[in-house]
C-alpha cells in the first residue's frame, strides 16, 4: 500500500493508520474518510502528496 506525505512533514502509512483519529491500522488511502485531517497540522487528504 502506498504512503502519503503531508507539505508539514507527517507521513500516513497504511499499514500503522491514524488510530488516534479514527483510521485503524490497515486503512488504505482510499478509504481514509474525506474529512480526515493531517493530524499534525490539520491540512486536509487533499494537500498529501503520493510518496
Amino acid at each position: 500500500m502506498d504512503r502519503y506525505e503531508c507539505p508539514c512533514g507527517y507521513v500516513y502509512d497504511p499499514a500503522v493508520g491514524d488510530p488516534d483519529h479514527g483510521v485503524a491500522p490497515g486503512t488504505p488511502w482510499e478509504e481514509v474518510p474525506g474529512d480526515w485531517v493531517c493530524p499534525v497540522c490539520a491540512l486536509g487528504k487533499d494537500e498529501f502528496q503520493k510518496l
